[in-house]
């Protein structure tokens, strides 16, 4: 995009009614009408070159709506997960938005513009315990897969969700929003791991339709109040091993990981820009686990 069209695009977004906006997209995208849901999902394939291969099922027609094309399952063996122990992985494909060091309790956004990791957990406390640590932010486009997984072995011990708007998450509204992703809507998933915390935040975006965990299913906006969700499962089941599902998006968006001080190390090719697939290492753990 040129400079004015970037600005025009970023102010139309202020002006626009995301949420209802959104809402549409959301009954256009799970709606079972044949004619409809066809032409959807075969515009989207053709305009972002959705390679189908690798899709666990590649006909287009055979998905009841386009929700459940946009969140596709993938053929075995389409994404292997590196087993090394001190691997830690993408937990999504897309590419690197910005990734680094917590210093001073924030977080990089994009050049000249960042955002306090209190802002984006939507706690003080919680944001304590990775002051210093590393964050990774991740973009997923339109034509990427668009589960996301586990970067490492943990277990869930809370989930928030926070209400917002619903801007873009793409690099020209990154670079020209202020504290984006800690004003969009988004949902913190915080676990345990064998170096301590971890915090996962999907967060929404414009059009995106809705958020999924594989412990609550849809998380449906909540009014406007920060909403801690209770965990019903057994501590069990909240357990996930390295490369295993954790949740969705209905629509493309960013997730955004943080880990503790001293934990890990990123790669040194994982850096803004860089192309990501799920399951491929993006760092290591930095020494043994805490006693």
């Amino acid at each position: 995009m040129s400079r004015a069209r970037d600005t025009a695009f970023v102010l139309l977004q202020y002006l626009l009614p995301q949420h209802a906006l959104s809402r549409l997209t959301g009954a256009l995208a799970g709606s079972t009408l044949p004619f409809l849901k066809d032409w959807l999902i075969g515009r989207f394939i053709t305009a972002f070159g959705v390679d189908m291969r690798e899709a666990a099922e590649p006909e287009p027609r055979a998905y009841p709506h386009f929700n459940a094309f946009f969140t596709r399952a993938l053929r075995a063996g389409a994404r292997p997960v590196d087993a090394a122990a001190e691997a830690i992985v993408s937990p999504a494909d897309g590419a690197v938005s910005q990734a680094g060091e917590i210093s001073g309790g924030r977080i990089l956004q994009a050049k000249g513009r960042s955002y306090t990791a209190a802002e984006l957990l939507a706690d003080a406390q919680d944001a304590a315990l990775f002051e210093g640590g590393s964050f990774a932010t991740i973009y997923l486009s339109p034509r990427d897969y668009h589960r996301v997984h586990m970067p490492c072995d943990a277990r869930l011990t809370g989930l928030r969700y926070v209400p917002g708007d619903l801007f873009s998450v793409n690099a020209v509204t990154a670079a020209s929003v202020p504290a984006l992703f800690a004003r969009n809507e988004r949902l913190v998933c915080r676990f345990e791991t064998a170096h301590g915390p971890m915090a996962m935040v999907q967060v929404g975006a414009m059009v995106v339709a809705g958020i999924e965990t594989v412990w609550t299913g849809p998380v449906a906006p909540a009014g406007k109040s920060v909403l801690s969700i209770d965990l019903e499962s057994p501590a069990a089941a909240r357990e996930r091993r390295k490369g295993e599902e954790m949740g969705r998006f209905q629509l493309g968006s960013t997730v955004i990981l943080l880990l503790p001080r001293g934990a890990a190390r990123w790669g040194a090719e994982f850096s803004a820009g860089a192309p990501l697939r799920m399951g491929q290492r993006i760092g290591s753990w930095t020494g043994a686990a805490p006693v």
